[in-house]
């Protein structure tokens, strides 16, 4: 039996609200209120993945401190950083 799409969608909302690491909760939950009602599955496979890199992982790609891994340089991480440049500079 596979996860209604919903209900998916809002376990992986909140599980970005609750990462562990208040930086990456402020930045993640941000990011899937935003984009993850219209991921597609697939996307939503994208992102589930990235979430088991870890927080502080994520975090420090998604600034820029260190180079995204190959095989998380995805659409998905794409979007975050671009969403994370955003963020940055609507705060400056």
């Amino acid at each position: 039996m596979t996860e209604d799409i919903t209900i998916r969608r809002k376990r992986l909302i909140h599980r970005s609200l609750y990462t562990g690491m208040k930086e990456t909760d402020l930045l993640l939950g941000g990011f899937a209120r935003k984009y993850l009602p219209e991921f597609s599955p697939e996307e939503l496979d994208i992102y589930e993945t990235l979430l088991k890199a870890g927080d502080p992982n994520i975090y420090v790609w998604a600034v820029g401190r260190e180079e995204t891994p190959p095989e998380f340089q995805t659409n998905v991480m794409a979007l975050l950083k671009e969403y994370t440049q955003f963020e940055q500079r609507s705060k400056d």
